[in-house]
C-alpha cells in the first residue's frame, strides 16, 4: 500500500511519529520527529493531501496587557489608590491636589459605577463596600504573559471594561494541530522502511556510480507549481501612465510645479473670492509660511477682485487682501499650476496637461482622501470656443473606453460657461468625472491672457475606480500583494 503513496522518508517519519502522537501541534510533532518545525509542517501538508493526515486550524484570541495595563498591575487602579487613601467622606479639591485632577477624575467615575463610593456636593463618600474587583483580578491572573479569557476566568463585561480603558488589548493567535487519519493508520499497518534518499545527483555520485545503489526522493509530476507573477506596474499607475499617454498623443505638453503654493495662485488667480469657504479650515490645509505675491499681475488681480478692474465686472467687492493672498497652502488642485504656466506663456497655442496630486481636509471614507490625483488641462488659442472643449473631452473618454459621454450644466467660480462630464458606466448609470469649461475674463484679463482658455480638472481616482471595478477609494492605496499580483495589467 505505501508504494501507491510514494512517500518520502520525512513524510514516513512523520506518519510515524503522528501513530504515536495521534494529534499534536506542530512543535510537539517536529521534536517527536526529529525535525525541524518549518520540514515537519511542510510533510504533513504532503500528508494531508494524499489523505493520510488531517490538519486542523483555529483562531484564538489572546490578551496582552498594555503598558497603562502593567503599570495598573503593579501599582494598582486609580479607584483602588483613591478609596484606601481616604478614610470618610473627602472633599474632591482635595483628592486632585493629593493624586492629580486626571487621575482624581477617573477613579470618582470608577468609584461611582463600582459603588465603592457616592459623591456628594463635591464630597466623595465611600460607602464600606471596596472589595478586589474582577478587573483587578484579571489583571494579576497576567503575571507577565498574555493570556485567553478562559485563563482570566472573567465575564466578556469585565474584558470589555478593559479594553475599553486601554489596559489590555486584544489579538488574534492562529493555532495548528496535526491527526493521523485511518487511511494513514492502515499505511503504517502495512509496514514502513525508512531509507536514506537523495533529491540531487551530483558529480562525484556520477564518477563513481555511486547514484546506481542509492535511492532516489520520489518526485509527483501532478503537484502544481508556486505561481509565478511577473514584473508590472501598480494598476493604478497603470492607469495615470495611459491617461498621460493619451494627452501626450494630442500634442499636449505635460507640466509640474511645487505641492506648496501661494494663496494667491491657489485661489485669488483664479478669481475665488477671500471669503470663499474653499478656503476656510475644513477644505484646506493652511500653511505657516508665506511666500511674495508676483508685482507684475498683483495689482491687477486686486483691481479685478475689488471693482471689476478695466472691464464690465463688478467684482466681488469689498477690500483685497495682500496678507491672504501671500498665505502658503498645500495645492487644493492643480490649476494652480496651470494658470501660473499660462501667465507665464500668454502668447498662443498652449496645449499642456499636469497628473499630479492635491490636498484637502477630507474625512476619509470610500470616496474620498485628503490626497488626491488630478488630470488638469489647458487649451489656449485664438477663436477656441466652447466646443472645442466638449470635443476635448469626449475625445480623451473615447480613447479610455467610455463610448458613451455626455456633459451637464455645472458652476466654479472660475470658468463660464462650465460643465460637468460625465461616463455611462453599465449597472451605475451616469457617472460624473470632474468639472471643465472656459476660463472667465475675470481670470485671464489680469494675467495678460488675451485669447479663450479651454480647462478641465478630472479625478482620477474616480475614473481609476470604474476601470477597476472598485467600490472603494481607500483599496487603490492598499498594500495587498495578492490583489496586485493577481489584477489585470490594461491595454495601453
Amino acid at each position: 500500500m505505501i508504494s501507491r503513496y510514494n512517500l518520502t522518508s520525512n513524510e514516513k517519519r512523520l506518519l510515524i511519529s503522528l501513530e504515536e502522537l495521534r494529534n499534536a501541534n506542530p512543535r510537539e510533532l517536529a521534536e517527536n520527529a526529529g525535525m525541524k518545525t518549518e520540514t515537519a509542517m511542510q510533510a504533513a501538508f504532503l500528508l494531508e493531501e494524499n489523505g493520510l493526515a488531517h490538519i486542523q486550524e483555529s483562531v484564538i484570541e489572546i490578551y496582552e496587557l498594555t503598558d497603562e495595563g502593567k503599570r495598573y498591575a503593579s501599582e494598582g487602579l486609580p479607584e483602588r489608590k483613591v478609596i484606601d487613601a481616604i478614610s470618610g467622606p473627602t472633599p474632591m479639591q482635595e483628592l486632585k491636589q493629593r493624586f492629580s485632577p486626571d487621575i482624581a477624575g477617573i477613579a470618582t467615575g470608577w468609584l461611582r459605577r463600582k459603588g465603592w463610593a457616592n459623591i456628594e456636593n463635591g464630597m466623595v463618600m465611600p460607602t464600606g463596600d471596596a472589595g478586589k474587583g474582577e478587573d483587578e483580578q484579571a489583571l494579576e491572573r497576567f503575571a507577565g504573559k498574555a493570556r485567553t479569557s478562559e485563563e482570566l476566568r472573567v465575564g466578556a463585561g469585565v474584558i470589555a471594561d478593559l479594553l475599553k480603558r486601554k489596559l489590555i488589548i486584544r489579538k488574534e493567535e492562529k493555532s495548528r494541530s496535526v491527526s493521523i487519519t485511518a487511511e494513514g493508520l492502515e499505511v503504517i499497518a502495512s509496514g514502513i522502511s525508512i531509507e536514506e534518499e537523495i533529491a540531487q545527483i551530483n558529480s562525484e555520485m556520477l564518477k563513481s556510480g555511486q547514484w546506481k545503489d542509492m535511492k532516489f526522493r520520489p518526485y509527483n509530476i501532478y503537484t502544481q507549481p508556486k505561481a509565478i507573477y511577473g514584473a508590472k506596474s501598480h494598476p493604478y499607475q497603470r492607469l495615470i501612465d495611459q491617461m498621460r499617454r493619451i494627452f501626450l498623443d494630442m500634442g499636449f505638453t505635460e507640466i509640474k510645479g511645487e505641492v506648496v503654493q501661494s494663496s494667491f495662485w491657489n485661489f485669488d488667480s483664479l478669481f475665488q473670492p477671500q471669503d470663499h469657504p474653499a478656503r476656510e479650515m475644513q477644505d484646506t490645509f493652511h500653511l505657516s509660511s508665506i511666500s511674495e505675491l508676483p508685482q507684475e499681475y498683483k495689482d491687477n488681480v486686486c483691481a479685478m477682485h475689488e471693482y471689476g478692474g478695466d472691464t464690465d465686472s463688478t467684482g466681488w467687492g469689498g477690500t483685497w487682501s495682500e496678507e491672504i493672498a501671500c498665505r502658503n497652502v498645500l495645492r487644493t488642485h492643480t490649476t494652480a499650476l496651470t494658470i501660473k504656466y499660462l501667465a507665464d506663456n500668454p502668447e498662443p497655442p498652449v496645449k499642456a496637461f499636469s497628473i499630479d496630486r492635491a490636498y484637502r481636509r477630507e474625512t476619509i471614507d470610500p470616496t474620498h482622501t485628503p490626497e488626491f490625483e488630478q488630470l488638469e488641462g489647458v487649451v489656449m488659442d485664438k477663436d477656441m470656443s466652447f466646443s472645442n472643449l466638449l470635443g476635448c473631452l469626449k475625445e480623451f473618454y473615447h480613447r479610455m473606453g467610455f463610448e458613451d459621454v455626455r456633459f451637464r450644466p455645472g458652476y466654479f467660480p472660475y470658468t463660464e460657461p462650465s460643465v460637468e462630464p460625465e461616463v455611462y458606466v453599465e449597472g451605475l448609470g451616469w457617472v460624473e468625472l470632474g468639472g471643465a469649461g472656459v476660463f472667465r475674463k475675470e481670470v485671464t484679463l489680469p494675467l495678460g491672457i488675451k485669447y479663450p482658455v479651454l480647462a478641465w480638472g478630472l479625478g482620477v481616482s474616480r475614473l481609476a475606480m470604474l476601470k477597476l471595478g472598485l467600490k472603494d477609494l481607500r483599496l487603490l492605496y492598499q498594500s495587498d500583494i495578492d490583489w496586485l499580483r493577481k489584477s489585470e495589467i490594461c491595454q495601453l
